[in-house]
């Protein structure tokens, strides 16, 4: 009985010197956290709900932010504790708010609005929560990056922008908007400037396949700039060829051209658009899981809305009557040969058109606002001609109410698809656009997430925050994390919903409470403070790990 005695003793001594070095360890490292916390905060976001912006589940704690960067402090925290409180220059009380990564929108079409004094400081996206913006997106925007990032730092911007190579800008720049095979030497040039934008700091490039002149690109082409990309660790974000009846096919070029140049693969603005074609994104999310389990990194991002905006020409026009740009599309509309066969492809267009209704048209104030049909109707003529008189007075831009509830509700909760607006930084004018740049992320958060339950909000705020974040690359944004860039938000969850809606699009959302970009309030207590302390964030890593240089 000696030895069982003996063992059992020393397994106790040994069980209890275990704990006893465990117990030191942990108050050792407790210790150590403390003492690598700043002496003073200039900013205490403190006693709030945090979302790190990882999925995982909230706590409750305090936000430190000190030089333009964040610390984290949860409740039981020695540093929290009123027996060791660091002082701040600022204290926020933040009870019964949620403290989270500032949002980033991976599409925009803010280029040149943030190159503009009156919409620069994208007051609009800053109400929201939003404290980084994309450019570049849908194939256009400046081919420079560097020119553009120089300026943006030179004049200031609300948030920070990064910018990604618009390949439809790349290629009119070289060959023009013609629809032709590019010569061995053109071809190079492209190349060139890609490689140029991404030593400059662009994330990736975008292409706009239903657009002139990304359309008339072919596959092999795009693969040929995106093995450029690829060396750069940069991403293919594409708005795919077609989001219709070939919705399938198109994801499955943006797959190849990924698999092919190497690089990671990102398809802008997923839906289904079109009645006949409602049910069919299952098969795409099918086609991009069966991609990612063979280990290709293929995301997407969406809008929580179920219409969709851009040119009237893109939405009904043939694309063969588009080539060359607006000068040949306004030749071929007075040629009575080719306006008969865009008459009947538009005609044709309409047949499985849902509602189409005009969001600026500078030839007819008039007319903004209502749909086509409503025109038509009005006018006792048929819809073709309304549509082919706008175009033949320089065009409109439209929102196209074509996509389905139960598609959107299905792709939003899955863990690839991010959060963004494709909208712009904009100020109220005579236009009425999609709401979508005034309520993109309180609607996903408050209304879907928090009211609908379509997913978590652990989810909601990942999808608007780190997962933007880890799709760029980057790593120093998108999460409350010691020693990231302190981009920050404080919403109220009771409260925080989007009010822009179709007929009143410029209506700002409630509930935001406090948005810091780079550490300076840029909204304090739901007011926008005018502020500049945005940043052109540059991607300068060769190996898609974001180290990103401050311009």
């Amino acid at each position: 009985m000696r030895t069982p005695t003996r063992s059992c003793f020393t397994l106790i001594v040994a069980t209890i010197a275990v704990l006893f070095t465990s117990t030191v360890y942990s108050v050792a490292m407790a210790q150590e956290a403390v003492e690598k916390l700043p002496d003073r905060f200039d900013v205490l976001l403190a006693d709030g709900t945090i979302y790190s912006g990882d999925g995982s589940e909230p706590f409750d704690g305090s936000i430190g932010i000190r030089e333009q960067k964040i610390y984290v402090l949860k409740k039981d925290h020695a540093a929290s504790n009123s027996s060791l409180q660091i002082p701040s220059d600022m204290r926020v009380d933040c009870s019964g708010l949620v403290i989270c990564p500032g949002f980033i929108d991976l599409h925009t079409h803010s280029d040149d609005p943030v190159l503009d004094r009156n919409t620069r400081a994208g007051v609009n996206y800053l109400l929201q929560g939003c404290t980084t913006m994309v450019t570049g997106n849908c194939g256009f925007g400046p081919v420079d990056t560097d020119k553009y990032l120089k300026k943006i730092s030179d004049d200031g911007s609300g948030t920070n922008i990064a910018h990604l190579i618009p390949q439809g800008s790349l290629r009119s720049e070289v060959i023009g908007k013609g629809d032709r095979t590019p010569s061995a030497e053109e071809l190079q040039q492209m190349k060139a400037l890609a490689d140029k934008a991404m030593k400059d700091g662009a994330f990736g490039m975008t292409t706009g396949l239903i657009y002139i002149p990304g359309t008339l690109t072919k596959t092999e082409e795009l693969i040929e700039i995106a093995r450029v990309v690829a060396q750069h660790g940069g991403l293919y974000a594409s708005h795919i060829r077609n989001e219709g009846s070939e919705l399938v096919a198109s994801i499955d070029e943006a797959i190849r051209i990924g698999s092919e140049a190497g690089c990671r693969v990102h398809v802008s603005h997923f839906k289904a658009s079109g009645r006949d074609n409602w049910g069919t994104l299952r098969l795409a999310i099918e086609r991009i899981e069966q991609a990612r389990s063979k280990g290709a990194v293929v995301t997407a991002d969406q809008y929580p809305y179920t219409a969709s905006s851009t040119s009237l020409e893109a939405t009904l026009l043939p694309t063969w009557s588009r080539e060359g740009g607006r000068d040949e599309l306004q030749k071929r509309l007075t040629n009575p040969e080719q306006l008969a066969k865009i008459r009947t492809d538009v005609e044709e267009a309409l047949a499985k058109a849902s509602r189409i209704q005009l969001a600026s048209c500078s030839w007819n104030r008039s007319w903004i606002g209502k749909s086509l049909e409503e025109l038509a109707t009005a006018q006792n003529r048929p819809a073709v001609e309304v549509v082919l008189e706008i175009e033949k007075n320089g065009g409109a831009s439209v929102i196209n109410f074509g996509m389905n509830e139960d598609d959107m509700r299905l792709a939003m909760p899955l863990p690839w698809v991010a959060t963004a607006s494709d909208g712009g930084s904009k100020i109220p004018t005579s236009s009425m656009p999609h709401p979508r740049s005034f309520g993109t992320f309180p609607r996903k958060i408050g209304h879907y997430a928090i009211e609908q339950n379509v997913l978590s909000l652990s989810a909601a705020i990942r999808s608007s925050s780190g997962l933007p974040a880890e799709i760029l690359g980057m790593t120093d944004r998108g999460l409350l994390k010691n020693g990231y860039w302190a981009d920050v938000v404080v919403f109220d969850p009771k409260t925080f919903r989007d009010r822009a809606t179709y007929e009143s699009p410029y209506l700002t959302p409630s509930g935001i409470r406090h948005v810091l970009v780079n550490g300076t309030f840029a909204v304090f207590e739901g007011q926008a403070t005018g502020t500049l302390s945005g940043k052109a964030l540059r991607k300068t890593s060769a190996g898609g790990e974001s180290v990103k240089k401050e311009d």
